[in-house]
């Protein structure tokens, strides 16, 4: 099927970087936010992260001008009716969810194409909520999304593959570098790279390593592009710690279990860049 309407449900973080890359790719979108203040403090981040492309002298004014005038605001789900193609990215809660999913199944047509961006939770559960779960598909995302190309498309043993490859052609020609997993716990990359992140976490103590020398260390002697500790402060400590405990009750892995410092500075509300202080400060 041909997409031409897309509708984003949630425009936090996320979801605002969804429809970021929705509208400057030429589609028509509705960002569904549970309330008309969040909605446009959602369109305020998008006009932010657009004014800063034009401002590096990757987007003309126009472009920017023409991108936001393709997004509509709404805080009902029944406005997305008529969009073929539909990706939620609320709060990583699987009852919240399932309770969106059930909505947008009876709002939408039948061919439309519901995903989800949850990083850590099962796309089959989800799907299970719905009367045509054919038509239920992962797309998960990378934060930020207008900047990181990745996209993992994922499908349930109930996916139709024409649901899959129109997902994956979408995410194709928004720009991104889409690739294909089953509906596994961490899907690909965080299956690989949340215990990878763990460990690096505790050398932090059981090595006497600090944070600075740590993401050093493997810039220059493993080649990485951001250290670790870094990288954990733009994910956001509490989202790591979600992603963490949701694979170790799947899998029952000790590598999969929260570091207990991040579970700690999570408590002490030292988020990461969205609070101004994680391993370094903002």
């Amino acid at each position: 099927m041909e997409i031409r309407k897309v509708g984003v449900v949630g425009l936090g973080t996320m979801g605002a970087g969804i429809a970021q890359v929705s509208v400057q790719a030429g589609y028509e979108t509705v960002g569904r936010e549970i309330s008309g203040e969040l909605g446009e403090r959602g369109r305020a981040t998008i006009e932010h992260y657009l004014g800063r492309a034009v401002e590096k002298g990757r987007l003309s004014a126009e472009e920017r001008d023409a991108a936001l005038a393709r997004l509509t605001l709404t805080t009902d789900l029944a406005d997305l009716a008529d969009c073929d193609l539909v990706v939620e990215a609320v709060l990583e809660e699987l009852p919240l969810k399932r309770q969106i999913f059930v909505e947008l199944d009876r709002v939408t047509r039948a061919d439309a194409i519901l995903a989800t961006n949850t990083s850590a939770l099962s796309i089959s559960e989800i799907a299970e909520a719905v009367e045509r779960p054919e038509r239920v598909v992962g797309m998960h995302f990378f934060n930020p999304a207008p900047m990181l190309p990745l996209v993992e498309i994922i499908r349930t043993r109930e996916s139709a593959e024409e649901a899959v490859e129109a997902a994956y052609k979408w995410a194709e020609g928004a720009g991104k570098k889409p690739v294909r997993c089953n509906d596994t716990p961490g899907f690909i990359v965080n299956r690989i790279l949340i215990p990878l992140l763990n460990d690096c976490v505790r050398v932090l103590d059981e090595a006497g390593v600090t944070p600075e020398d740590l993401d050093q260390a493997m810039v220059s002697g493993a080649g990485w592009p951001m250290g670790p500790c870094a990288l954990v402060d733009l994910i956001g400590i509490d989202v790591h710690v979600h992603a963490s405990e949701a694979l170790h009750a799947k899998l029952g892995e000790d590598r999969m279990a929260p570091p207990e410092k991040l579970v700690a500075m999570q408590r002490e509300g030292r988020l990461g860049r969205k609070s101004g202080h994680g391993f370094f400060e903002y």
